[in-house]
């Protein structure tokens, strides 16, 4: 990012962004408002910036948005905000389409990534019939089968039970893929990088979990 702002209705949503991203973990970290949703979303071309330039491997977030997005895929807090048919098998072959595999390759990936997740044959399972935990999961996946370098997630473990954040947070901690995650949820960032901490639109702690969670307590008091 170079000198990156992010306006919205003429309003600040975010001043003055400086950084390189490198790490293989990388928390964000804020109170409601703070801009920290806004700023994961500049990472994969969702929303542009008013100023400055977001690259992604020396791809514009803009100019080269097709290219950047495939290489750096998004999860949403909710996964019905994502997952757009009906049943899983015909919800991960829509993200396949752009690809144009053959039949059993398409086939073939589909059952591997939900073999992955610990749902093995969940091809022909109505997405409204599964659990929040395993919806998120198929949403994991949906995004993950397209075989993206960096995945962005946008505090994925808001509408999930202990149990089931525990199950989606072994699955993203498993990845070999670069990961920058959103969250409300401090002990989920105990085995990060880097955290960074938004206040007000401003990056106000960048460093170990440890010393920006501080940071962040202390801005709550």
């Amino acid at each position: 990012m170079e000198t990156v702002a992010l306006e919205r209705g003429g309003r600040p949503v975010l001043a003055r962004l400086d950084l390189c991203l490198t790490e293989r973990r990388i928390g964000v970290i804020g109170a409601n408002g703070s801009g920290k949703s806004s700023f994961a979303r500049l990472l994969n071309g969702l929303l542009a910036p008013t100023g400055g330039r977001v690259t992604v491997d020396g791809l514009d977030t803009v100019k080269d948005a097709k290219a950047v997005r495939r290489r750096v895929g998004f999860v949403f807090q909710n996964p019905d905000s994502q997952i757009v048919y009906p049943t899983v098998g015909e919800d991960l072959a829509f993200g396949l389409k752009p690809l144009k595999l053959e039949k059993a390759e398409e086939a073939r990936r589909i059952r591997l990534i939900l073999e992955r997740y610990g749902l093995a044959g969940a091809e022909d399972r109505l997405v409204h019939e599964l659990s929040g935990g395993e919806r998120q999961l198929v949403a994991l996946a949906g995004v993950l089968i397209m075989r993206p370098s960096i995945l962005v997630l946008d505090e994925p473990t808001t509408l999930l039970d202990l149990r089931n954040t525990r199950r989606l947070m072994a699955a993203i901690d498993a990845l070999s893929e670069r990961v920058v995650m959103v969250t409300h949820d401090l002990d989920l960032l105990a085995g990060f990088d880097r955290v960074l901490l938004f206040d007000e639109g401003r990056l106000v702690a960048d460093g170990a979990p440890a010393t920006v969670i501080e940071r962040y307590r202390a801005l709550l008091a």
